[in-house]
Parts: C-alpha cells; sequence; structure tokens
C-alpha cells in the first residue's frame, strides 16, 4: 500500500521563496486537505548557523509538509537534516533546481544538474540522518547541456543514491543571461521529456512541474506522471488549483466556494493579529483568492492598500466587497 506522503505528493505545491512561507502554507491548507505543501527553500549553513524556531517552526496544521533545503556539502546537509528532524516533516527535499545568482554563488541550487556524483553523496549523507524520506528537485538541464542526455544521467544516479522520488521543472536553467525570473519564463518547457522519463524509469515516482495552470492539466499530467507540482499558479490563484483539489483522492473538498474559505480565515488571521502579528503577512498571500470572480479587484485593492497599517476591520471590508456581489451568495 502506498504510504501516506507518497499519496499526498499526487499534488503539490511548489517551494517558492518569499511566497510559500507559513502564513501561505495555513491558507493553502484550509483549501486542500490533500495536497502535499512544501516550504520555502532553506539553506543548510542557515540551519546550522541561524535562528532555527524562525526557519523551521510550522503548525502541525500544515501537514503534510515537506522542508526543502539548499545545499552542496554533505556534511552541512547532514546536519542540516538532523537538526530539522525534531521539527516533524514529513519529507527532506534537495534543491538542485533553483537559478539565483546567490544559489549559484554557493554551488547549489540548478548548478548541482552539473555534479550528479555531488548530489548522490549529499543525499547520502541526508538519508543517513533523517527519520523520513529523502527527495530531490530537479530541471531538465542547463545552460547547454543536452536534457535528452543529462537528464537522465541525473536520474540514474540519483536512483543509485537511493532516492526514490523527484520533481522534476521541465524547463532548462540558464545561469548565465537569465535572471531568476526570466528562467521560470524563457527556457521552453518540455513536458514530453519529462513524460518519457516516467517511461524509462518506472520504479522512480515522478512529479512534473511547470507550466501548469489548472486542475485539468494536473489530470492530464497524472496520466503519465505519478504526481504534478504546481508553482505560480496555487499561489496566483489559489482556488482555482486548490478549491477542488481533494477529488483527486476522491475526497470532498473541505469549501464550495472562496468566500468560505475567506470567512475560514477570519479566526487564524484574528490569533495572528492578536499574537501580535501584522494583516499583510496574511492577506498577501490571499490577493489572488477570488481571481476572475465579481468583487476580486475590490477585494485586492483594499488589502493592497490598508492591511500594512490595518487590522481586522480592513479585512472584513475587503470580505463585503465579494460577499455583496449578487453572484457570491
Amino acid at each position: 500500500m502506498t504510504d501516506p506522503i507518497t499519496r499526498a505528493a499526487r499534488l503539490s505545491v511548489a517551494p517558492m521563496m518569499d511566497w510559500t512561507d507559513r502564513n501561505c502554507r495555513r491558507i493553502h491548507r484550509l483549501m486542500s486537505r490533500r495536497a502535499l505543501l512544501y516550504t520555502e527553500m532553506v539553506t543548510a549553513p542557515a540551519i546550522l548557523h541561524g535562528d532555527r524556531a524562525r526557519l523551521l517552526d510550522h503548525d502541525a496544521a500544515e501537514q503534510p509538509l515537506a522542508l526543502q533545503l539548499g545545499g552542496s556539502d554533505p556534511a552541512e546537509l547532514r546536519e542540516a537534516t538532523r537538526i530539522a528532524a525534531d521539527w516533524g516533516y514529513a519529507e527532506i527535499n534537495l534543491n538542485c533546481g533553483c537559478p539565483s545568482d546567490r544559489v549559484q554563488s554557493g554551488a547549489f541550487g540548478a548548478v548541482l544538474m552539473t555534479m550528479p556524483e555531488r548530489v548522490a553523496d549529499c543525499v547520502a549523507a541526508m538519508q543517513a540522518v533523517s527519520p523520513v524520506e529523502v527527495t530531490v528537485k530537479c530541471r531538465i538541464g542547463v545552460d547547454d547541456q543536452d536534457p535528452e542526455t543529462a537528464l537522465p544521467a541525473f536520474l540514474t544516479a540519483m536512483q543509485g543514491a537511493g532516492i526514490r522520488r523527484l520533481t522534476i521543472h521541465a524547463r532548462k536553467a540558464w545561469l548565465k543571461g537569465l535572471s531568476p525570473r526570466e528562467n521560470r519564463e524563457i527556457p521552453p518547457l518540455d513536458h514530453p521529456l519529462v513524460g518519457r522519463m516516467k517511461a524509462q524509469f518506472p520504479d522512480l515516482h515522478l512529479s512534473i512541474n511547470g507550466g501548469i495552470t489548472s486542475l485539468d492539466q494536473v489530470r492530464n499530467h497524472l496520466r503519465v506522471m505519478d504526481g504534478v507540482m504546481v508553482g505560480r499558479a496555487a499561489y496566483h490563484d489559489p482556488w482555482t488549483i486548490l478549491g477542488a483539489a481533494d477529488r483527486l483522492w476522491d475526497d470532498t473538498p473541505p469549501f464550495e466556494d472562496p468566500i468560505e474559505v475567506a470567512r475560514a480565515m477570519r479566526p487564524l488571521i484574528l490569533d495572528h493579529l492578536a499574537q501580535g502579528g501584522r494583516l499583510h503577512q496574511f492577506t498577501r498571500h490571499m490577493l489572488g483568492l477570488f481571481h476572475g470572480r465579481p468583487g476580486a479587484r475590490a477585494w485586492k485593492r483594499t488589502l493592497s492598500e490598508g492591511a500594512s497599517k490595518g487590522g481586522i476591520e480592513v479585512y472584513d471590508a475587503a470580505l463585503a466587497q465579494v460577499t455583496a456581489t449578487p453572484s457570491s451568495s
């Protein structure tokens, strides 16, 4: 029988820097009890030398939740994994796909696609101390690599290192000449190549990531792939991706309408404010909740203009903008 974390990986929300923090994840978890959520990438040195509670704390309600680590030093990753074990994550993921300048200068992220032996050493070190499964997220290649040869070579190395589950972002990363944002949009998608990897590596659990914007697309990919990871669409238009996502597991979604989600968030926000938090720390992740629906523009404007200084009254005013529309009854 498939273990729960592998079942959850049928649909996951991508780790996204500055976006998938613990507040964002609480919102996403309200909409889907089933989907696998990921933290933002946390570097191994940050865990070793930084504020561990700030970096690793999360609410049990966010589970199933995976921690994504960044690094390229096996000893550092081993120690970071050992420390993170105390926080009870359901999975530890190694980032081999991020193309940012900071990641390149640290010789980790997407550049690791050129160093499969190093990655194998890293994951072996992590597996030695991890109580949960270690997984990898990668690209199809970087710079002048030919993905047709680089990707299967990388997957072969991961399989040899004992990795059972990977997520593949179906774009190359151009580390020379493109910004991180451009690397998310300009390199062409090659979904068919990723699909061929599932046929070539049937024993690996492979999820596809990149350019997926609807649940219909998710379902289509699941005809070939074991899992689908959605990034920006799940953030900017969360209801479209997550509102009915639990049906992928033949389960009933928690809510029938995004207004119900917004109402369910209210007590969480009140608790956050009572503990000294700021409204915008939640609402900045909710701007797209009513994407394409009546009142969405006023909802977004009210929160964007007032949440940095106001309290629950701003949230209530924004909610009134969408509940007052005739089609949202």
